[in-house]
């Protein structure tokens, strides 16, 4: 007579996913210096703007809500572009992705947890900004259902396009160490030639066509349609919010990033083979 041992089933891409989004989330509360540098960043810069330039330009509105909707942009590509960029750098250089590369774990899993920490991340920032925002300064919130929809939508287009962005980044670096350069030097010059900082009716033709290139001045394009009054589409560069470009560049990006990321992603350093 026979005997057979039955095994149970493993569990499902999308179970392990989540499962590995909440330890995720964890590892990332257990480092307090990210976990205050990520978010206080956004919400400190607003603060500072909010309270020592309102009044001080003829912006047409207080400087609170001029500055909201950009500082959005910025947080959202901070906690995707930049966490990513970096996290992941770090996972190949230490090992952890060639090890995790050698569990049964379904390698898809692997980046459905990174989508639960950077979903967690985003909304995150969002409700801080809006928090700080009108609680401390009475920020004028989006007006009715259509400007939250815009909204969500360039939520969801802008943080996928900027994780699929850094994820393929976090490539380009030989190391943890020098991920740094590779990720945060890009980022920091996109924030100032987007019109999160500096008024895109104020740059150079050549630096917003340099910067159309790249999500972020479009996602700041698509928050201020959402936050600002109808009138101030005219001080936009085509005199109007042009949402249908909005929708098509961080389209244009999500299906870039996505494809990129298919073809440079790596479980292993260079040196590892």
């Amino acid at each position: 007579m026979s005997t057979r041992t039955e095994h149970a089933p493993l569990p499902g891409v999308l179970r392990v996913g989540l499962s590995r989004g909440w330890l995720e989330i964890r590892e990332f509360a257990n480092e307090w210096e990210s976990v205050i540098f990520t978010f206080s960043l956004p919400a400190l810069i607003l603060v500072m703007f909010s309270s020592i330039f309102d009044g001080m330009f003829d912006m047409g509105m207080p400087a609170v809500d001029y500055y909201l909707p950009g500082l959005i942009a910025m947080g959202l590509m901070s906690v995707s572009f930049q966490t990513l960029g970096l996290a992941i750098a770090n996972e190949r250089d230490t090992g952890g992705l060639r090890r995790l590369r050698g569990t049964p774990m379904p390698p898809t899993a692997y980046f459905v947890g990174k989508t639960v920490l950077i979903l967690f991340l985003a909304l995150g920032q969002v409700v801080l900004l809006l928090a700080v925002g009108g609680l401390a300064f009475g920020a004028r919130l989006p007006q009715d259902p259509t400007a939250w929809v815009t909204l969500a939508w360039v939520f969801t287009l802008g943080t996928v396009s900027c994780s699929l962005l850094g994820i393929a980044v976090s490539s380009l670096a030989r190391n943890a160490r020098s991920a740094s350069g590779i990720v945060v030097l890009p980022f920091l010059v996109l924030q100032f030639v987007s019109g999160i900082f500096v008024p895109v009716i104020a740059l150079p033709e050549w630096v917003l066509n340099a910067a159309s290139l790249f999500p972020l001045l479009w996602m700041a394009q698509g928050l201020r349609a959402a936050f600002f009054p109808a009138e101030m589409a005219a001080l936009e560069p085509g005199g109007s919010w042009d949402l249908p470009s909005v929708a098509l560049a961080l389209g244009v990006w999500c299906v870039l990033g996505l494809a990129l990321v298919l073809l440079t992603f790596r479980w292993k350093t260079r040196k590892d083979g």
